[in-house]
């Protein structure tokens, strides 16, 4: 069982299950243009997430200004802030790790190469949609 935490808006960590949290985190990332957006289901393959969250990026800055944008939306939305994170400096990949859900934001090449869609293929895929796709 997680724990439940207040933050200083007197919501609770229950009241944002970790779908919402996606949720936020594919809007923050739609607003800052990353690509190939999706989250992989986890519940059944894991115990320590729910969800993975994955977006590319073109170039180190893009892929920090996505963070930064998402690490803000999850604070000011829901009271979320991450457990760990790793990668902010270089900016090649990102991982942001907020227990229920962990973002990872990729550079193009470093997407390819680890695959992480691929390696966990047996996880249902979520796809976040821009408003231009008709969500």
């Amino acid at each position: 069982m997680k724990p439940s935490t207040t933050t200083n808006n007197s919501k609770t960590a229950a009241e944002f299950d970790s779908k919402n949290l996606v949720r936020v985190a594919f809007e923050a990332a739609l607003e800052k243009k990353a690509t190939d957006i999706m989250a992989l289901d986890m519940k059944d393959l894991l115990v320590v997430t729910d969800y993975f969250v994955l977006a590319t990026g073109s170039n180190d800055l893009q892929v920090k200004a996505i963070a930064a944008e998402i690490e803000k939306q999850l604070h000011e939305q829901c009271g979320a802030k991450p457990a760990h994170r790793e990668g902010q400096d270089v900016g090649k990949w990102v991982l942001l790790d907020y227990t229920d859900i962990v973002v990872h934001l990729f550079q193009p090449d470093f997407r390819d190469e680890y695959r992480l869609e691929d390696l966990w293929s047996q996880a249902n895929k979520l796809r976040a949609q821009s408003s231009s796709d008709g969500a």
